[in-house]
């Protein structure tokens, strides 16, 4: 039985030696800003798949893969489905995490996520996990397909099965899959009458799982994106809530968007107040960010209802759930519609905003990128720079200025010396003046781009889902050092740690080296 309060101190410490080392990238972006900025040296500016050239080690993922590659303790952690199953028993459509050894690329274990069955539309065929995971010390945070926040075992089954989390077995198994904390069995009884899988040195171990449809009164729609935050004891995470399969209609009204768990046991002790799920016209996708202004902790959402919001992060004792303290909020796109944003669906000129990318905090500045939603809504889109201060009172005067992208946006800006790089999927990559929002530059890249640019030893990284992958002078003159054609669609954004490019498509991830 894993020992809590031991495992507690010992993460803090390893993730207070990753944080100093600098090497590994455990979760999405910097920590707490979000910023897709990494401080890796010696990367490369060209590389090629077909020819081998600079490619480390490649592994098989699924057929669908829309999540980033995460980098911990010689671990990469990156989600996917199960189109091309690694282990015979497990087949058919579900939700994968793998992780894989950082030095050869070997499968080391995976978590199994049956798909939820009640509807198609809160867990969408063969999307898979698309969620990130957080790692802290030997703890492994992801939100699975199904809407649950898990804790894994970053050495799997190897070091045997931890608990309180004892029934992985029953887990993967579909109609069977939720909280139970039941004793684990070598094999239990399938649906279909055939013997089902046993736990075995391939699993995921996991050790507390909390569902956010039941605990939190969530309705997930299509699929659950959330990139973890972690601060002190707790987790912060977008909850995944959104409309129904009519697209028309909010079935929770009362649910939260932002969430806050207790990272030792999964317990739920903070969300939000702010009703937002009533106007949320799609879902809640963004991820938050967080930081520290004027000397305090706040942590900045995008909701699905086009608003930015700024809360405090201190959690205080006391009955949980609580409501965290908003302290202010900035309307992303004034003139769009607040009330019955539902009858907008499908009119691509004018519409509610929402976000999929980030909040990105730097310099008591906040840059976002939001706009008509992708599938359902307005082309208009756009990136902005926001006041992220207390001492902005009228939320009319928090903006500092506005840049107006081609058409529909789901990147999180990266910005580094006093630019802003921004992709959107107008098939249109921009460079903008971190100070006054004037572009620096734009490039026509081939494909819509759902990822984000990642900047990394004087260059830029992205992909897009035509499969084409980008390497730029991270400058204010354009220089494209090179492009290549990976073969398949891209959905995540490239990781750089201990001096290795990771790069997904959604079917292969690449180890890309000098």
């Amino acid at each position: 039985m894993l020992n809590f309060r031991i495992a507690a101190v010992a993460s803090i410490l390893a993730f207070s030696m990753l944080t100093l080392r600098g090497s590994d990238q455990p979760q999405w972006g910097e920590a707490w800003t979000r910023n897709m900025v990494s401080n890796e040296k010696d990367l490369p500016e060209s590389f090629d798949v077909k020819t081998g050239e600079r490619v480390k080690w490649s592994a098989r993922l699924g057929t669908q893969t829309h999540s980033t590659p995460i980098v911990a303790q010689g671990r990469i952690y990156i989600g996917t489905n199960n189109g091309a199953p690694r282990d015979p028993r497990h087949q058919g459509d579900r939700g994968m995490l793998m992780c894989f050894d950082e030095k050869t690329g070997k499968l080391l274990w995976q978590l199994v996520v049956p798909k939820r069955e009640e509807d198609p539309y809160f867990d969408w065929p063969e999307t898979g996990i698309s969620s990130p995971v957080t790692v802290e010390g030997e703890c492994v945070y992801i939100v699975s397909n199904r809407g649950e926040v898990l804790c894994l075992d970053a050495l799997g089954m190897a070091n045997g099965n931890d608990g309180p989390f004892t029934n992985e077995a029953a887990h993967c198994i579909p109609g069977q899959s939720g909280s139970s904390q039941s004793a684990n069995t070598n094999s239990l009884p399938a649906i279909d009458g055939t013997s089902a899988p046993g736990v075995g040195p391939l699993d995921a171990d996991i050790l507390w799982l909390f569902d956010l449809t039941q605990g939190a009164g969530i309705w997930s729609h299509d699929a659950a994106h959330s990139s973890i935050l972690i601060r002190g004891d707790y987790l912060y995470l977008n909850s995944g809530t959104g409309v129904d399969n009519t697209h028309k209609r909010i079935r929770t009204p009362d649910a939260p968007s932002l969430v806050v768990l207790d990272k030792r046991t999964g317990r739920l002790v903070a969300r939000d107040g702010e009703h937002i799920a009533p106007n949320i016209f799609h879902n809640t996708w963004s991820s938050p960010s967080l930081a520290q202004v004027e000397g305090s902790p706040l942590i900045f959402l995008g909701g699905g209802n086009g608003i930015l919001y700024a809360f405090d992060a201190l959690i205080t004792s006391g009955p949980s759930p609580q409501m965290l303290r908003k302290v202010w909020q900035f309307d992303f796109d004034p003139d769009a519609p607040k009330t019955n944003v539902h009858k907008f669906n499908g009119n691509r000129r004018e519409g509610p905003s929402n976000f999929y990318g980030m909040p990105v905090f730097k310099d008591d500045r906040i840059y976002a990128a939001g706009g008509g939603d992708l599938w359902w809504g307005k082309n208009d889109a756009w990136l902005k720079c926001i006041d992220a201060t207390r001492k902005q009172l009228d939320a009319s005067k928090r903006l500092i200025w506005s840049y107006r992208l081609q058409k529909h946006v789901l990147s999180t800006p990266a910005i580094c010396n006093g630019m802003v790089f921004i992709a959107d999927c107008g098939r249109k990559f921009h460079c903008v003046d971190a100070h006054n929002g004037t572009p620096f530059w734009t490039h026509d890249v081939e494909g819509e781009v759902w990822s984000s640019p990642m900047v990394a030893d004087g260059k830029v990284y992205l992909g897009t889902r035509s499969g084409a992958f980008y390497i730029f002078a991270a400058d204010k003159e354009k220089r494209l050092l090179s492009s290549t054609q990976l073969g398949a669609p891209i959905s995540g954004t490239a990781t750089a740690a201990n001096g290795v490019l990771y790069v997904a498509t959604m079917t292969h991830l690449y180890a890309i080296s000098l």
